[in-house]
């Protein structure tokens, strides 16, 4: 009898953790994504490889997604000024594999010429978190301002959609 009420004891104990414990995840959970708008996407490295006029960029992306409602929906490449150089469209969330490298190209900007890479979510826009450099001297993080180029986020081309 003795042994029965230990096995219970160790079985209710261990029901009221786990418990505790998805709800406690829940509810961290939720503190973090809120019903608002959670955040936006850094990129968080950018390498790359090809020739001149012919680049392909890889580009990680750390982002809040949560699905189809809130994911980084592209990367870009932009000269200094704002213009817009090349977009990878990113036709899908990426929950459960943060942060994420996509590549793409062929990205026409000459081994010298200085470029942002910055990324964008769907339901929050840019990011300021970006990266800055050459590819002869390589990149390296960079702070955008909030309004830099923002008029890009309507220029082609421009995501269809989202696959899941």
């Amino acid at each position: 009898m003795a042994k029965f009420f230990s096995y219970y004891w160790i079985l209710i104990i261990t029901l009221w953790a786990c418990g505790n414990s998805d709800n406690s995840m829940q509810a961290n959970i939720e503190d973090e994504v809120g019903t608002e708008n959670t955040g936006s996407a850094a990129i968080t490295n950018v390498t790359v490889s090809g020739s001149v006029n012919a680049y392909t960029f890889s580009v990680t992306i750390s982002s809040p997604d949560l699905g189809c409602n809130q994911y980084a929906d592209w990367w870009e490449v932009t000269d200094t000024e704002g213009n817009l150089i090349y977009r990878r469209i990113l036709a899908h969330s990426h929950v459960n594999e943060q942060p994420f490298t996509r590549s793409g190209g062929e990205v026409q900007v000459s081994a010298s010429t200085e470029v942002y890479v910055r990324a964008h979510m769907n339901n929050s826009g840019y990011s300021t978190k970006a990266f800055r450099g050459t590819v002869q001297a390589g990149f390296s993080a960079f702070d955008l301002s909030d309004d830099f180029a923002s008029d890009l986020e309507s220029t082609q081309p421009l995501p269809d959609g989202c696959a899941f």
